[in-house]
């Protein structure tokens, strides 16, 4: 990670003086313990900030309690540059259409054609049917890069939509005044006004405080909202200052102001930018098979044509002649069509996905999700639905069910007559606001969540928070802090009363207890009943229920101290409430279970909720999870980190930062394993770039999730992870079928020509020309049509295929040369039988005659009509085809019939017949070729019944 620019966005500190109040030397590895930017990068924040008092962050941070003057702003501006991230350098659009031909498929093509234009006109006399070669073999090459490049032209946007997150305008004081201004131009010393609602432009130190709570869920994937305050803190990692606030979050709770400490990448956020710039596009295991399958087929077709070459010169060819023949060979083992076939095969499992809720914006990606073996999945928001609800109340010592999930007022509480009094003391003392269903959205809570679970439960009993607080107005408040662990209201009643309403911790509150409600009578609170409360907040917590005590208390006045509001008080009762699992969630963990799919938890949440949500969706099922926090994964080196994922089936990984994730992700790949990693905050966005396959949220999802992601989940379900691997595995199972069928008919194109050379015979029985059109014309669309079979019920029922497991098994190549050597076979018989058949000797043979003409047309058919027949049988794997259904997949049969129609026209179009140098054929002549054709779909059958019977299976599977 290369060094923001020096005086990038944050207040620089000279070397420490006599008046210096920046001693603190830099916290150990910073990096390391989420503290953000490292201390010796030039710009970054003193991390002996949230350590101060307020009136020395003022001297420290060069400011005012006034704010900064317009020219202290501007030469800030000026110095530190707008508060924003850069944007990602992209490189020319011309730059990334020459990569298209760098693919080793496009490179001998290139060569192939330069060649072929160098001995065209080398030729004495020139021959045309040179040029045509040529020619196509260079549109072959511009065809397959348009394809690549239109795929590929949406480029990374990760950072911009990191600075789309950061809010427009904010409210500071510029010499004592209010004012509005554009996020870009906050500069460090500028005083922010913060209040509920706001979304924090830049990372500031708090000066001042009032109830103020932040939610940082897209820096550290925590949902709960947490309270700030003003005055200095221990020295801690900055994500864990309780005084400080950070760009990209927001204010659910509380106004407060605060000084700008660091703006633009010297921020938190920007610390996220970098890592998200830095980490690598993983290649997928399909990108790496093609190219070592590339690699292969490319040197066996330099080195056959160069064999071939070295053997006809000494024989008296002549050179150019000889030399076109064996290019001719090599372009016959070049598969030109794969390229163009695998990116619109991909494309069609691309739309079956999206029809199932999951957009794929890279192809290759569909096939990868196919081969995942660990999910490694973000908690809020993606297994869960990111509202909290009350669903038990405990009061009288009886527990109360509470129907209904999220934030919408539906649903009933079991005897709310005997809880109303709790729900309604509960709702005074909150702060937040229930907003009803527009036409976009649903209930919406605005502010904690967890009170606004409150109001709901309140609506539920038949209770109107805001009627509630009209009758009894709020006079104080005492916010909570974590210390306390409580929150304290006072309301002034109709009778001239006062009367204090209390929540908070179960154990913190009964401490402060001296009397229990029994059915509306104060009662003592004996041991007995306190621990009776014990036992229900236990089982509460037991079922990973967040549980809240509730307690009220007349008080003397409207404004009482905080001693007199909390104590003496009588205790309502429980409340416990829990962010609920997605429905379809628990089916879809089942599912992966079966494809043998391994399911890591991977959040910022509390280990107890991450627990009780990892069990009630079925990621553990054991009684002994292996719980791990991103603390003590710091205290572990590689060694150890791969000990504990090796050893751990049930493993939760929380209270984990972007590099844990990172580093949990990077030791998965080490050991071979495919990773997938969910996410929805900008804190997952390096996760999901640097995983095999990133998967972001799309409706909860922010900016930049989606853009690192390679796969977004439109409807924000976890089962459509589920769906999308059974989809890419289908995908990988429908590559290798066209695979099969591509290959085959290369050996029926090389053999030939082979067989030609060795017989003496001095032309080609197929030229390179035809080959060209057979695999651009005849053989691309049965091969979609291959790719767009259908996904197989147990395309589920088996582990994932191991990372390293070739495309071209030993079972495919078998296949390839089974198929293949059929059609070879079918082919030269076709062609030395209408050669002999003519009793014209070999040596007078010439390009233009008619024989050579038509024997050459029969190699050609022979080869597209019997790759009708072979398109049938590689459809299935042992089954037999007629069990399958031989029109059950019609796009195949009219993608057959369309290669034949188009090999008639170059048999029977003159014009087309000048280009290929083909006659016409006879209708006997079709009728022998299809004969062949139904040999191989014969020999095809047998094949999969010995397979079948030698397992025991006469009806197999695919």
């Amino acid at each position: 990670m290369s060094p923001e620019p020096a005086d990038r966005g944050a207040i620089s500190h000279p070397a420490p003086g006599p008046t210096e109040l920046c001693t603190g030397g830099p916290p150990t590895d910073v990096m390391a313990s989420t503290t953000g930017p490292p201390r010796d990068q030039p710009g970054a924040p003193c991390p002996c900030i949230p350590s101060l008092a307020v009136s020395d962050v003022f001297t420290a941070l060069d400011a005012s309690p006034r704010g900064l003057t317009p020219a202290q702003a501007a030469a800030r501006q000026a110095r530190y540059g707008p508060n924003e991230l850069p944007g990602v350098g992209r490189g020319h659009v011309w730059m990334r259409l020459i990569a298209q031909f760098t693919d080793l498929f496009a490179v001998v093509l290139l060569v192939s054609s330069a060649i072929t234009f160098l001995a065209y006109t080398l030729e004495q006399p020139q021959d045309p049917a040179t040029l045509q070669l040529a020619l196509a073999i260079l549109g072959v090459v511009l065809l397959n890069a348009g394809i690549g490049f239109a795929q590929e032209y949406s480029a990374e946007r990760t950072a911009e939509s990191l600075q789309a997150m950061v809010p427009h305008t904010c409210r500071v004081l510029r010499d004592g005044e209010p004012r509005e201004l554009p996020a870009r131009d906050l500069v460090p010393g500028d005083v922010v006004l913060l209040e509920a609602g706001d979304a924090v432009s830049a990372d500031c130190r708090l000066v001042e405080a009032h109830e103020v709570a932040v939610n940082n869920a897209a820096l550290t994937g925590e949902s709960d909202a947490v309270a700030r305050v003003a005055g200095p803190v221990p020295a801690v990692p900055t994500l864990e200052a309780r005084n400080c606030v950070f760009m990209g979050t927001d204010v659910v709770a509380g106004t407060g102001k605060a000084v700008v400490s660091a703006t633009g990448t010297a921020t938190e956020f920007g610390r996220i930018f970098r890592l998200t710039a830095a980490a690598p596009r993983q290649k997928t295991p399909l990108q790496l098979q093609v190219a070592a399958m590339a690699r292969r087929v490319a040197g066996v077709a330099l080195a056959t044509g160069a064999i071939l070459f070295a053997v006809r010169v000494p024989s008296g060819q002549p050179f150019v002649d000889t030399f076109v023949f064996s290019l001719g060979v090599m372009v016959a083992l070049v598969p030109e069509g794969l390229p163009a076939t695998l990116s619109v095969s991909l494309a069609i499992g691309v739309r079956r996905m999206a029809r199932r809720h999951a957009l794929v914006k890279q192809l290759l990606a569909v096939e990868a999700l196919g081969s995942t073996s660990v999910v490694c999945t973000d908690k809020t928001g993606t297994l869960t639905q990111a509202e909290m609800t009350v669903v038990q109340v405990w009061a009288n010592g009886v527990s109360h069910a509470v129907a209904g999930v999220g934030y919408a007022p539906v649903g009933e509480v079991a005897d709310a007559g005997s809880v109303r009094e709790l729900l309604r003391t509960a709702a005074l003392c909150s702060n937040a606001r229930l907003v009803p269903p527009t036409s976009r959205d649903g209930w919406r809570v605005l502010g904690d969540t967890t009170e606004g679970a409150l109001l709901v439960a309140a609506m539920k009993a038949g209770l109107d928070p805001s009627v509630e607080e009209a009758r009894s107005p709020r006079v104080a408040e005492y916010p909570f802090d974590s210390v306390r662990k409580l929150m304290s209201t006072v309301h002034g009643d109709a009778d001239g009363t006062y009367r204090a309403c209390v929540k908070g911790a179960p154990l913190e509150l009964l401490a402060r207890c001296d009397a229990i409600d029994r059915e509306g009578t104060r009662t003592p609170l004996t041991e007995a009943s306190r621990a009776e409360v014990v036992a229900a907040a236990d089982d509460m917590a037991g079922q990973g229920l967040r549980v809240l005590a509730v307690a009220r208390r007349r008080v003397p006045g409207p404004r009482p101290a905080l001693g007199d509001v909390e104590s003496k008080l009588t205790l309502l009762g429980l409340s416990g409430m829990y962010d609920p699992p997605r429905p379809e969630v628990r089916d879809a963990v089942d599912a992966c279970r079966r494809a043998g799919i391994r399911i890591v938890m991977v959040t910022g949440d509390h280990p107890l909720t991450a627990e009780a949500v990892a069990r009630r969706v079925g990621i553990v099922r054991g009684p002994a999870p292996s719980i791990v926090t991103g603390a003590q994964l710091d205290a572990l080196n590689d060694d150890g980190v791969d000990a504990l994922l090796a050893g751990s089936a049930e493993l939760l990984l929380c209270r984990v930062s972007p590099e844990h994730k990172m580093r949990v992700v990077t030791a998965l790949q080490r050991h071979g394993e495919v990773v997938a990693v969910t996410g929805d905050g900008a804190n997952d966005a390096p996760a999901l770039k640097h995983a095999d396959i990133g998967v972001a949220m799309g409706a909860s999802g922010t900016d930049v999730a989606r853009e690192a992601a390679v796969m977004v989940l439109l409807d924000d379900s976890f089962a459509s992870i589920s769906t999308a691997v059974g989809l890419g595995r289908s995908v990988y199972r429908n590559i290798r079928k066209f695979l099969i069928y591509l290959f085959s008919h290369n050996i029926a194109e090389l053999v030939p020509i082979l067989v030609a050379t060795l017989a003496g015979f001095p032309l080609v029985p197929i030229t390179a020309v035809q080959i060209l059109a057979i695999d651009l014309g005849s053989d691309v669309l049965p091969a979609l049509a291959l790719g767009a079979e259908p996904m197989e019920a147990d395309v589920m029922d088996s582990p994932p295929r191991p990372r390293r497991e070739r495309l071209f098994s030993t079972a495919v190549m078998g296949r390839i040369l089974f198929l293949g050597g059929i059609q070879a076979l079918g082919v030269c018989a076709v062609f030395f039988w209408h050669i002999h058949a003519s009793g014209i000797p070999y040596a007078d043979f010439t390009r233009d005659d008619p024989v050579y003409r038509e024997a050459i047309t029969m190699v050609q058919a022979g080869i597209v009509v019997s790759q009708f027949f072979n398109a049938l049988a590689v459809r299935t794997d042992r089954q037999s085809v007629f069990r399958a259904g031989l029109l059950s997949n019609p796009w195949l049969i009219g993608a057959g019939c369309v290669g034949i129609a188009l090999m008639a026209a170059i048999s029977y179009a003159p014009a087309l017949q000048a280009i290929f140098n083909t006659a016409p054929l006879a209708p006997a002549d079709w009728a022998v070729l299809a004969a062949f054709g139904a040999l191989l779909l014969a020999a095809e059958e047998a094949r999969k019944w010995v397979l079948r019977h030698r397992s025991g299976s006469p009806k197999g599977g695919t």
